[in-house]
């Protein structure tokens, strides 16, 4: 009796685990296995929102847009003639026969996708022969009607095996209003899989994603880049990059690296560091074009002006080390703005001293160098101030204040040389100018300042200097017939990636300006990067930087400032 005692017991708790294991333990399993068995659902996919640039006419250029094209997949075991299949896909598709033939391998398999992103023209072609086991499918995917054009500004839509989501530029960064969100419809179903129309129906309708117009110019874009293509080519040099600020507003109406890359065919691309915007993630010693800012800094503090003189002895002794002047050569008796229109290191060292280490490294960082700027694009970079983090280190000081030492992206310096236009506010970047939702209601991106670095004055000054240095100094190549043009040309050195210290081999070539001097409406900056013929930025960054403000001002009718050739 004991015995079969135990055995019923110990066949109960046997039962009773199992009941616990399937009601409580793997309930929600069950429980959604049999919701799949009598209910149907179908997901409701959003559509992506689109993005535009601005054009001069006022009409929106589409840069990424929803576009149907075709999906062609085969069944293998509905093929009947491998072979024929095979040759019959290769002709139309212009595919590999062996990798085609790799998909009938297993002849049992259901579904094989021979090709995507197929266009209707084909894809019509194909389905109007009905072979047997082929079928096409239609998709919405991205297209970028502009190809290359701001490719690594917009970005593209990729998959990561599951889903498709925005990959690197405004596709990325603006996923959550693009993407939408998805919809779902829910309701019973017989033994046969049909709706029971009888019963309720559960529905929560799919919510687009809104559209983005940015602030990008489409004609100004092309133009840009049609220059650094041309100077990147004249030149032999690694790449190049642009910036367009308008005066003012913090809007970027053009923003261009080359190389670069197609959107639409970014699968082909070999180094994924090509995805990345150099303007916004790369950073590097800016030279000379950094010595107007040390200026105003000077003339922001008191301690010169414009006609404020030194003596140039051609080097500074610091820390054992001698300083000179690019060209080694001693200038004697130099104004303020001698210094900028000779680029003299040993006056930007002087007026370094005057100002203080502590005031100096103040100022560096309002002008927004170290930080970043707020800009709305993935993988922006900090830059690098690290060399004023010791007050009692001169030449750290003496190097930075003609842009040796410390480090920027090319939008810092871009913002920087926006101060010096507009006043003396430093403007928070955007490069969306407004969204569209769903609903079509339009969400403006305003104009926001971020603080005031130097006096309206200070700024007035520091652009009549810049104007001397175009008209006097070493950017006379970015001249521009009838209009005040002023900017600066800088010639940096590249860290060695193989030892301490700089290359002797490579090179950048900036220049930034503004124009009109009296009443700024464009800053550009120009970044040449080791160009092979020529050494000095005078010769490659402030061409690209007169033809590129040339167009600006034609573009826009801006009217001359200046008589042209001796006529008002």
């Amino acid at each position: 009796m004991k015995l079969l005692v135990g055995g019923f017991f110990f066949a109960f708790c046997i039962v009773m685990a199992r009941l616990y294991f399937l009601q409580v333990s793997t309930f929600p399993f069950y429980e959604a296995l049999a919701q799949d068995q009598h209910m149907a659902s179908s997901a409701l996919v959003p559509r992506r929102g689109e993005i535009y640039m601005r054009n001069g006419s006022g009409e929106d250029y589409p840069l990424a847009v929803n576009r149907k094209y075709a999906t062609v997949y085969v069944v293998p075991k509905e093929v009947e003639d491998v072979s024929a299949t095979v040759n019959f896909l290769s002709e139309y598709l212009e595919k590999d026969k062996e990798k085609l033939f790799s998909l009938f391998e297993d002849l049992e398999d259901p579904f094989e996708i021979v090709e995507k992103r197929v266009d209707e023209e084909k894809a019509q072609a194909i389905k109007e022969e009905k072979r047997k086991g082929v079928h096409v499918m239609p998709e919405m995917f991205r297209y970028y009607p502009g190809g290359e054009l701001a490719g690594q500004v917009v970005g593209f839509v990729g998959s990561d095996g599951e889903t498709w989501l925005g990959r690197y530029g405004i596709e990325a960064s603006f996923e959550s209003l693009l993407k939408g969100e998805g919809g779902i419809i829910r309701q019973e179903r017989d033994a046969q899989g049909r709706w029971i129309a009888i019963t309720e129906r559960e529905f929560k309708p799919a919510m687009d994603g809104s559209d983005l117009v940015l602030t990008l110019d489409a004609g100004v874009q092309y133009e840009v880049e049609r220059v650094l293509r041309e100077r990147v080519e004249k030149h032999d040099a690694d790449g190049a990059s642009a910036i367009v600020l308008e005066s003012g507003t913090g809007k970027i109406l053009a923003m261009a690296n080359i190389p670069t890359f197609d959107p639409n065919h970014y699968a082909q691309v070999e180094d994924m560091a090509t995805f990345l915007n150099p303007s916004v993630s790369h950073v590097y010693e800016s030279g000379s074009v950094f010595k107007p800012l040390t200026l105003a800094i000077g003339l922001d503090t008191g301690k010169i002006d414009p006609e404020t003189t030194y003596v140039d002895t051609g080097v500074v002794v610091e820390a054992g080390y001698e300083i000179m002047n690019s060209d080694e050569k001693a200038y004697g008796t130099q104004t303020m703005t001698q210094v900028l229109e000779k680029s003299l290191n040993t006056g930007t060292i002087f007026v370094e001293r005057q100002v203080g280490n502590e005031l100096f490294a103040e100022y560096v960082q309002r002008f927004g160098f170290g930080k970043r700027t707020g800009i709305k694009l993935p993988s922006e970079s900090y830059g690098s101030l690290a060399n004023l983090e010791y007050l009692t280190r001169d030449i750290n000081f003496y190097t930075a204040s003609f842009g040796q030492g410390i480090s920027m992206t090319l939008l810092q310096l871009a913002l920087s040389y926006d101060v010096l236009a507009n006043g003396g506010l430093l403007m928070e970047p955007h490069i969306v100018d407004h969204v569209i939702g769903p609903d079509g209601e339009r969400k403006e991106y305003e104009k926001k300042s971020v603080r005031r670095v130097i006096s309206d004055t200070t700024a007035r000054q520091v652009r009549e200097m810049l104007y001397s240095v175009v008209e006097n100094g070493h950017g006379t190549q970015a001249q521009v017939p009838g209009y005040r043009v002023g900017g600066k040309t800088g010639t940096a050195q590249v860290a060695s990636k193989d030892s301490r210290g700089y290359s002797e081999e490579e090179s950048i070539g900036t220049f930034a300006g503004l124009a009109p001097v009296g009443d700024p409406k464009f800053i550009v900056v120009v970044k040449i990067r080791n160009p092979k013929d020529v050494i000095w930025a005078e010769s490659s960054a402030a061409p690209a930087f007169g033809d590129i403000m040339r167009f600006l001002l034609d573009y826009y009718g801006v009217e001359p400032t200046e008589p042209i050739n001796g006529m008002e």
